[in-house]
């Protein structure tokens, strides 16, 4: 678990730092704590980092600011930063997960991380690294926002067809749910989408379905 040794961060504490990169579906099986809580605070400070960036360093106002600092923390961007880092290499899931570490556990474990390098070695060390491992792609103006929904209605428009999005399930305490949706296509499933949000796990299903219809 070296990954962070690059930033010049060292975390003591290696049981936290394991701690931030269990699931729980590795926690269920092992009787021991996973990164949900850490995520939450994660999910805070990152916020709070980001938000006094684009205060600082834009002149926009509050709902313009909201929708662009929104962009850089979703999950495909979450997910972005962890892979550059190498944080991916190092989760920890159960066996009937192994084969599915998808994005948004990845994204949630950006997070976790996050939090520990806060406890750890403070606000301005956590501050630190997110300068250098998020800023660079606002600064770049990376597009993590692929609007996949639209490109879909453009498809089925053309051929005359009926699109519907539905939450086929909801998992996870309020402030951390996950939301399962399938996209219909004439009231057939096409594809389907997981996210932390309905309207993430829809560019996902409306993705999944595009990549269906192109086979």
């Amino acid at each position: 678990m070296d990954f962070l040794e690059k930033y010049g961060i060292n975390i003591k504490n290696k049981e936290l730092l394991l701690e931030a990169l269990t699931h729980s579906s590795y926690s269920n099986e092992h009787d021991c704590n996973n990164y949900e809580r850490l995520e939450f605070l994660g999910d805070a400070i990152l916020e709070a980092i980001t938000s006094e960036y684009f205060y600082l360093n834009t002149t926009e106002k509050e709902g313009a600011m909201s929708k662009i600092r929104a962009s850089y923390v979703c999950e495909n961007a979450l997910a972005y930063y962890s892979k550059q880092i190498g944080i991916d290499k190092h989760i920890r899931v159960g066996n009937g997960q192994l084969s599915n570490i998808n994005d948004t556990i990845i994204a949630d474990c950006f997070e976790s991380v996050l939090a520990v390098i806060f406890l750890e070695c403070g606000f301005d060390v956590a501050k630190k690294y997110i300068y250098e491992t998020v800023i660079p792609s606002i600064e770049d103006k990376k597009d993590f926002l692929d609007d996949y929904k639209s490109k879909l209605q453009e498809m089925v428009q053309t051929d005359k067809k009926s699109l519907e999005y539905e939450v086929i399930s909801e998992s996870g305490p309020a402030h951390d749910k996950t939301f399962e949706v399938v996209v219909k296509i004439d009231d057939i499933v096409y594809g389907k989408g997981i996210g932390k949000s309905k309207k993430d796990a829809e560019q996902k299903a409306a993705l999944d379905a595009m990549n269906k219809c192109a086979k």
